[in-house]
């Protein structure tokens, strides 16, 4: 249920600060409408991401570096 209000005028109706009721909503979606086996998947997942976006980082790297010594002359 919403009060209509924006998250400014909530903020500021309380008397707390701009994040915070981004919190309290991150918080209760955690708790209230994922099921643990779901928190997991999206833990996991994210832990993916980070793990593929390293790969990538590296495999550029070693692109790089490969160039780089293809074209030194010995």
């Amino acid at each position: 249920m919403t009060s209509g209000l924006t998250r400014r005028q909530a903020s500021s109706e309380l008397g707390v600060g701009m994040s915070t009721p981004g919190k309290w909503i991150r918080t209760s979606r955690d708790t209230d409408l994922v099921s643990e086996e779901d928190r997991e998947l999206a833990k996991e997942n994210e832990r993916r991401r980070r793990e593929n976006r390293l790969l990538r980082e590296e495999r550029e790297v070693l692109k790089k570096a490969a160039i780089f010594f293809a074209k030194e002359k010995p």
